[in-house]
């Protein structure tokens, strides 16, 4: 599964990038996130709770960040086994772009992989789910960047 898309955040890129490396941050916007523990400076354990269709699984594994170049771009990589479920992974090109002073857009381009029981849900469902999870993370992501910049300091 491929996928890509965009999102306009009202924040200078200094700030979306500090949130974009922020366990906190990163926790609150991660779909079914349970912990998010930051292990190095680009390294991560999570747990994440999901249900795909009609299966609900738990997933731990680990984030890790490589290809860095702050604050334009990193590459984000996640491997998670859900038991008997099976297992996730993938990646993501995340880059920011300042289109303003108080506007950067947030370019990301995904890949996915799924395998065991989950995988046997058929390509249409885990395409769109995919791209529903996603959506939702970038989504959430730009509703708490904004709210954290909008309170007073």
């Amino acid at each position: 599964m491929n996928f890509k898309d965009s999102v306009t955040i009202p924040c200078d890129r200094a700030t979306v990038w500090s949130a974009l490396n922020d366990p906190g941050v990163l926790r609150q916007c991660i779909p079914g996130c349970e912990e998010l523990e930051q292990q190095t400076a680009d390294h991560m354990t999570a747990k994440v709770s999901l249900k795909i269709g009609p299966i609900k699984a738990r997933f731990t594994g680990a984030v890790d960040l490589t290809d860095i170049k702050p604050p334009e771009s990193y590459v984000l990589s996640g491997e998670g086994k859900g038991g008997i479920a099976g297992f996730a992974k993938g990646s993501a090109h995340v880059r920011l772009e300042e289109t303003g002073p108080l506007e950067t857009v947030l370019h990301y381009e995904a890949a996915a992989d799924v395998g065991g029981k989950v995988a046997q849900l058929g390509s249409r469902l885990l395409d769109s789910t995919a791209k529903k999870l996603a959506r939702q993370f970038f989504d959430d992501f730009q509703a708490v960047v904004t709210a954290s910049k909008a309170e007073p300091q």
